[in-house]
C-alpha cells in the first residue's frame, strides 16, 4: 500500500500520571485507560503535549486474551493466514497452486510466506515448517531463510514466517487492543500488529504497530481510510521512539470509541484521531513478521544483512471492550455508553 497522506514524526512519549495498572505486564480482567475529552481532530494529533486535565477516565473489561502458554494453533483463536470469503475452499488454505495467495504479499516488497506445520506449498503432503515457538509463556514468531530444497516448492520466496489472525473466531467494535512484545531489527525485518474489518473490506486499516527494522527503537502507528469525496486511501499516524523497544517488552494499544482513535503505548495516549468513515464494521487482530518492503521506510528489502533468522517476541495479545456504563466526562451523572460488541465476551 501507498499511503496518499502520511505524517511521520519522531518524538519521546512524555511521562504523565497513570490511570492504568502499575504492573504493566499484566492483562487484567478490568481496566481502567485515560482518554480525551476534547473534540476530536480530522488530522491525527500527538497527545504527549496535552494538559493532563484535559484527560478523563474510561473503564474496560476483557473479552480476549492469549498470554501463549501453548502452541498459539491449538486454542482456536488464531489462524495462520489470511482470511478469505466464503467462497474460498478451506482445502486452498493448506497447499497447491494458489495457495500462496492467502500466505504472502508481493506488490509491497515483501519476501516471505507464511506457513505452519500443515502446509504443503506445491508439495503432495505438509511440510511440517512451523514458525511459532513457545517458551515460558512467549511467543517468538520466527523468520528464517527457505532451505534452497524448499525454494521451489515455496514458490521462491526467500524467507518463510508467520503471521496469526482472529478472523472468524474474534472481532469486535470498540474497545481497547494491547499487544506486548519486544520489536525485531535488521534489514527487511517488518513486526507489526493491526487490525482489519471483519467484512473482508479494506480499508478501513488500523495499524496498532508496525517496526521499522533499520531504526531500532522506532515504531509507527498508523490509521487509513478511503476519502469518500476523492476515493483515495488517506493515512494519518505518527513515529515514535522507544530506545529499549528490542531489548524490553511493551504494551502497545488502540482504544477504539465512538468518536475517536487513541493509540497507547505503555497504556499512557500518545496520539489520537477523530474516527473517519468506513469504521462501521467490527475488525480481527492480526500479528505477523514480514521480511521486505518497497513503500514502507527504513524496514528497507531482503539482501545479504538482512538476518538469516529472526524473532518477533509476543508476551500476550489482549482485547477490552468499554463498560456499559461511564460516568458522563461533562457531568457527575451515570450515562450509558452505547457498544456493539461482536465475538469472545468471555474473559479468559
Amino acid at each position: 500500500m501507498v499511503p496518499k497522506v502520511l505524517i511521520l514524526i519522531g518524538g519521546l512519549v512524555a511521562n504523565a500520571p497513570a490511570f492504568a495498572e502499575d504492573n504493566l505486564a499484566a492483562a487484567p480482567p478490568q481496566l481502567a485507560l485515560r482518554t480525551t475529552r476534547d473534540a476530536a481532530s480530522e488530522s491525527c494529533r500527538r497527545l504527549d503535549a496535552m494538559d493532563p486535565m484535559q484527560f478523563s477516565v474510561v473503564s474496560l473489561h476483557r473479552t480476549f486474551h492469549d498470554d501463549f502458554n501453548q502452541h498459539p494453533l491449538t486454542s482456536g483463536r488464531w489462524v495462520p493466514h489470511y482470511a478469505g470469503g466464503a467462497a474460498w475452499p478451506e482445502a486452498r488454505y493448506w497447499g497447491g497452486d494458489g495457495s500462496e495467495l492467502k500466505r504472502q504479499t508481493k506488490y509491497n516488497g515483501e519476501q516471505q510466506i507464511y506457513v505452519d506445520p500443515r502446509y504443503s506449498g506445491r508439495a503432495a503432503t505438509p511440510l511440517g515448517l512451523d514458525p511459532f515457538k513457545v517458551k515460558d509463556g512467549v511467543l517468538s514468531i520466527v523468520a528464517s531463510r527457505t532451505p534452497p530444497a524448499l525454494k521451489s516448492v515455496l514458490f521462491n520466496n526467500e524467507y518463510v514466517s508467520g503471521i496469526l489472525t482472529t478472523q472468524s473466531s474474534f472481532s469486535q467494535k470498540y474497545g481497547y487492543f494491547e499487544i506486548r512484545a519486544k520489536l525485531p531489527v535488521g534489514t527487511g525485518v517488518w513486526p507489526a500488529f493491526w487490525m482489519l474489518a471483519d467484512d473482508g473490506g479494506w480499508p478501513p486499516e488500523i495499524d496498532v504497530l508496525e517496526g521499522r527494522g533499520q531504526r531500532p527503537g522506532d515504531m509507527v502507528m498508523t490509521t487509513h481510510w478511503r476519502s469518500p469525496t476523492t476515493g483515495h486511501v488517506e493515512s494519518c499516524g505518527f513515529d515514535f521512539q522507544l530506545p529499549d523497544a528490542p531489548a524490553d517488552f511493551h504494551d502497545y494499544g488502540i482504544l477504539w470509541e465512538q468518536d475517536r482513535l487513541i493509540y497507547l503505548i505503555d497504556r499512557k495516549p500518545v496520539s489520537d484521531i477523530k474516527v473517519p468513515v468506513g469504521f462501521e464494521d467490527p475488525m480481527y487482530m492480526i500479528v505477523n513478521l514480514a521480511m521486505g518492503a518497497k513503500y514502507f521506510g527504513g524496514v528497507g528489502v531482503v539482501d545479504g544483512e538482512s538476518p538469516d533468522m529472526v524473532a518477533f517476541e509476543i508476551d500476550r495479545v489482549s482485547a477490552y471492550q468499554i463498560d456499559p456504563y461511564q460516568r458522563d466526562r461533562s457531568t457527575e451523572n451515570a450515562a450509558p455508553l452505547k457498544v456493539n460488541l461482536v465475538g469472545d465476551t468471555d474473559a479468559r
